[in-house]
């Protein structure tokens, strides 16, 4: 598992060229994104859902790092023109190095803990399935 050092190189790295690694742009997260991925039934309900994964946690100053032996998430709160903007990094933890895998932002109404979470699991369990599914077919060669 790599450690709190190697986390915040990681990040630092990221962070220092995001375009770079952020191949497919950052996401934001807006109704419609909501809407198309079934998110908002979940969020307007009065139960709170947790994280499936159990996370290791550090905060500082700047941001709160979640990391476990799958994941690595930096949350990330930012003002922009004046605007509060939660960048959200995900990296997948492989082979005592990080790979950057999603980042989205939220911002006016969406930027609540409520809407990060939500929106964080959901990309959490797109990414476990997706590597779930990339095992099979290396299994099945």
């Amino acid at each position: 598992m790599l450690n709190a050092t190697q986390i915040e190189a990681s990040y630092k790295e990221f962070m220092g060229d995001l375009p770079k690694w952020v191949h497919d742009g950052i996401v934001t997260i807006d109704l419609q994104f909501l809407h198309d991925r079934g998110l908002l039934s979940n969020i307007g309900s009065e139960e709170v859902d947790d994280l499936t994964q159990y996370f290791h946690v550090i905060e500082s100053v700047e941001k709160v790092t979640l990391f476990n032996d799958q994941f690595i998430v930096w949350i990330v709160p930012k003002v922009v023109d004046e605007m509060p903007v939660t960048y959200v990094l995900i990296a997948l933890h492989q082979e005592d190095k990080a790979r950057l895998e999603v980042v989205f932002t939220t911002f006016g109404v969406y930027n609540t803990p409520r809407y990060v979470l939500a929106v964080l699991q959901h990309f959490l369990a797109d990414m476990l399935e997706t590597e779930a599914t990339l095992t099979l077919f290396e299994k099945n060669g």
